[in-house]
């Protein structure tokens, strides 16, 4: 990634409402990359349960499709309102939604209706929009949208929630009116005080946990937090398998040493021509052994980066994201994915010399080639976790 690029980390962490087997808000979240967009829609269905989600999906599926098509916002909010189908008990079609079109470099549109009124902030200190339009359809003239426009710069924060944040507690004595969007606020610019770097993923968790934890031991409402943070990309950078030809593995070593923020070494050999090449040695604590499960131990190679065991590692890490179960995994997969998570752009730099000890067919089929593994990943980080990855062969 070209140095001065903005990442544009979008996220959102939901509580489903107790005892319901779906969660009554959705969320919908997409990049443009040919465009320099990243859209965002966030809906609120009325109740909750499986109907309240599907009335929430219904809008936020039409919402981005409209953003997306640049559609007018009145044709948009009305065509969403016609679809949406009749509540038997209320006799009303109802989902509130906050739309986000945000153009890197550009003017960010806020679309609202019925949900709480976004939060920007800039490091703690709250933006507010340079524009602010009402929009009133003749067909629906008791819902209210609003428009805002305002500008992202690089470290600004966009936190947009469903009405299970804001009125959580609400009507116990500490939090008669609910926590609101001023608690909120409060709470939001404490923690980025003690955090200015948090993650968008780390922020929404703590958000929509601090609202569920307001009302102990029952989530009351469904709560969906959604954070979108324009910032530097953070790289991680994964070196796997020896360079094809050897007169390159200096080159290949020195990689590990520059323009990243993380660096994670797959494979023995690997490992190794990175000793030779850099002068540095793993260290394994032994001590870590018992514990590793049945995945060698990772180790780590100072001022480096972690070191870990080649196919069978990332074959476990690319299962283990696919399943989205992380529990009980392996402590070097485990140590894997959580520099991933924590980290927006993932490079792989791929050695292409085959191993022919992968070859072997009475290794366990699950053994697949380097390559195809790469692959695999490179998918489900596209697909699930929303990373930029890159691969580059050696």
């Amino acid at each position: 990634m070209a140095a001065g690029e903005l990442f544009v980390e979008m996220e959102c962490h939901q509580f489903t409402k107790s005892g319901q087997n779906a969660c009554g808000d959705d969320y919908q979240l997409l990049t443009l990359e040919n465009e320099n967009r990243s859209i965002a829609v966030l809906s609120d269905g009325l109740g909750s349960g499986i109907k309240a989600h599907m009335l929430a999906n219904m809008t936020t599926t039409m919402g981005l499709h409209f953003l997306k098509s640049n559609v007018d916002v009145l044709r948009s909010v009305e065509t969403i309102m016609d679809s949406l189908p009749i509540c038997e008990v209320r006799k009303i079609s109802y989902a509130t939604f906050s739309m986000v079109d945000f153009r890197l470099g550009g003017i960010t549109r806020v679309i609202e209706m019925g949900n709480p009124q976004y939060i920007q902030l800039r490091g703690n200190v709250e933006v507010p929009a340079q524009k602010h339009q009402k929009i009133v359809s003749q067909r629906w003239p008791d819902r209210e949208v609003d428009c805002y426009e305002t500008r992202m710069e690089p470290g600004d924060r966009l936190i947009i929630c469903s009405d299970g944040v804001t009125q959580a507690g609400l009507g116990q004595k500490k939090y008669k009116f609910g926590w609101r969007r001023s608690g909120e606020l409060e709470y939001i610019q404490n923690t980025l005080r003690r955090d200015p770097n948090i993650s968008a993923r780390d922020l929404a968790y703590s958000v929509a946990f601090q609202a569920l934890s307001i009302t102990p031991g029952k989530c009351l409402d469904d709560i969906s937090c959604l954070v979108i943070y324009l910032r530097h990309p953070r790289i991680l950078r994964i070196l796997t398998g020896p360079p094809f030809h050897k007169v390159h593995d200096h080159a290949f070593a020195m990689l590990a040493t520059a323009g990243a923020n993380d660096v994670v070494i797959c494979g023995g050999t690997t490992a190794s021509i990175l000793e030779r090449e850099l002068k540095k040695k793993v260290e394994i604590d032994l001590h870590l052994v018992k514990s590793s499960g049945d995945l060698p131990p990772a180790g780590i190679m100072p001022g480096v980066g972690l070191v870990t065991e080649g196919i069978l590692t990332l074959s476990r890490v690319c299962s283990l994201l696919e399943s989205g179960n992380f529990e009980n995994s392996p402590m070097a997969a485990r140590a894997i994915i959580t520099r991933i998570n924590e980290n927006d752009v993932i490079e792989f730099i791929v050695g292409t010399k085959v191993n022919e000890a992968h070859q072997d067919p009475n290794l366990p089929i699950e053994l697949e080639l380097r390559r195809n593994i790469i692959k695999r990943l490179v998918t489900i980080l596209e697909t699930k976790y929303r990373k930029k990855v890159v691969v580059k062969y050696y």
